[in-house]
């Protein structure tokens, strides 16, 4: 390992760039866990690694002032192997295909990791929501639905939130389905709905409450060197949206101390921990961290290097890189967001012996949650929120355990060390593998 890290500083030291392009990234993880699958059949790999179906729309909207303009979405299905696709829509200026590409093949793995009927899929609006009102919003929204067709559907591929995408986007996005399919149960065709809409109890939550449920597994397993418990253990947060806020609610609840959290405009550090509440309420009230008193201010990129014990990089993708791994001060870190660290980075903090929960493991609570709505849906039922917690808490310490068996397994077999972000690819990848030759190669 002494001579990947003279490597990397060398890239670094002649600045080389770092392909941080996503679906590279995403590919280079999966060759990662090729030599760990000496059994997956090798005219396999190039399907297991490709998306199923691409699909690009542009329409036009009018907008408040009269005006009009065009907007770009796609929506990609990584894989229906397992299942209807499951992913996100994200409304965000820096959506791109090869963005999209990466984030379906990753709730690919996703899925399987957790052991739910789905394979990968997300979707994404270029526009920037800061500047649209909810009524351009909604456009957009029903727009971009009625283009995709019957791209989407309740057992083709299913819509959830992601960035800057909530609710009520779901709600609209089940109004619009459901006015092109009258007569049929078609609540099932979207997650993250409200719960007056066939929601279900803990969505919300959901993926932030994966993240801890994930982490406390990790730490009872002894994973995290110098870390018993989540009891005062120090946490950052990098992030203060649907994930990065609730984390910081939910870790606080079970013990920890939050002592610094993030949104765009930068971040608030306290060594003593950050009364969460208050700091949640003062950027509803002011629209950002910044003047929180009592605090020290931080940019994002300092924020990730606090000596911690846990950090959460909750924000966007390629946060982590081998421009700052060597100075990362985190115990452990988990992944709220998709995509965070890049292939070097991971590298980097493998050998300074920091572990890792991925995002494919780490922000599953999502993913799961949702199946858990599909399935009230289609069986028109309703579960209460202990029932789902309970639920998914099982789910997320199963596939802990399953990822970090499969580490040890390897290690004991190989004398190597793969990270976790490798170890739970192979097994996503073997299960996805698995189901492909169960069903037969078509026709």
């Amino acid at each position: 390992m002494a001579q990947v890290l003279s490597d990397l500083e060398y890239a670094r030291s002649e600045r080389v760039p770092e392909d941080l392009n996503p679906f590279s990234i995403s590919r280079q993880q999966f060759d990662r866990a090729l030599p760990f699958l000496p059994t997956l059949k090798q005219g396999l790999v190039e399907f297991l690694k490709s998306p199923l179906r691409t699909v690009t729309v542009c329409f036009p909207i009018e907008l408040d002032d009269g005006s009009v303009k065009t907007f770009t979405g796609h929506r990609v299905l990584h894989s229906h192997v397992r299942g209807p696709g499951k992913g996100g829509i994200r409304f965000h200026p820096g959506v791109t295909v090869d963005e999209v590409r990466a984030l379906a093949a990753w709730m690919t793995w996703k899925c399987a990791i957790v052991d739910v009927p789905f394979g990968g899929a997300k979707g994404g609006v270029v526009c920037d929501p800061k500047d649209l009102s909810q009524h351009e919003l909604r456009r957009i929204t029903r727009r971009y639905i009625t283009g995709l067709g019957d791209t989407i559907g309740p057992n083709t591929d299913i819509p959830a939130p992601d960035m800057y995408t909530d609710e009520n986007t779901m709600a609209w996005i089940y109004d619009t389905y459901a006015m092109m399919h009258p007569g049929a149960n078609n609540l099932p065709v979207v997650t993250g709905k409200p719960v007056s809409v066939g929601g279900t109890h803990g969505r919300r939550e959901a993926t932030a409450r994966g993240c801890l449920y994930a982490t406390e597994r990790l730490i009872e397993r002894g994973e995290v060197s110098g870390l018993s418990s989540l009891k005062n253990a120090r946490v950052v947060i990098q992030g203060a949206g649907n994930v990065g806020r609730i984390a910081a609610e939910l870790f606080t609840e079970a013990g920890a101390r939050v002592i610094a959290i993030s949104d765009s405009a930068g971040g608030i550090y306290a060594e003593q921990g950050l009364d969460i509440e208050q700091v949640i309420r003062f950027k509803d009230d002011h629209g950002s961290f910044a003047r929180f008193p009592g605090t020290t201010r931080l940019t994002n990129e300092e924020l990730l290097e606090i000596e911690c014990d846990i950090l959460i990089p909750a924000a966007l993708e390629n946060q982590i890189t081998v421009e700052n791994a060597a100075r990362i001060g985190a115990k452990m870190i988990c992944e709220g967001a998709n995509g965070p660290t890049s292939p070097a980075a991971d590298e980097i903090l493998q050998a300074r012996g920091i572990p890792l929960l991925p995002d494919i493991l780490a922000n599953a609570g999502g993913v799961t949650v949702s199946y858990f709505e599909w399935v009230q849906n289609n069986e028109n039922q309703t579960w209460d929120l202990d029932l789902v917690n309970a639920r998914l808490r099982r789910k997320m310490r199963d596939a802990v355990d399953a990822v970090a068996d499969r580490q040890l397994k390897i290690r004991e077999q190989t004398s190597q060390g793969p990270s976790l972000r490798t170890s739970a690819l192979v097994v996503a990848i073997e299960r996805v593998a698995e189901v492909t030759l169960q069903r037969g190669i078509w026709p």
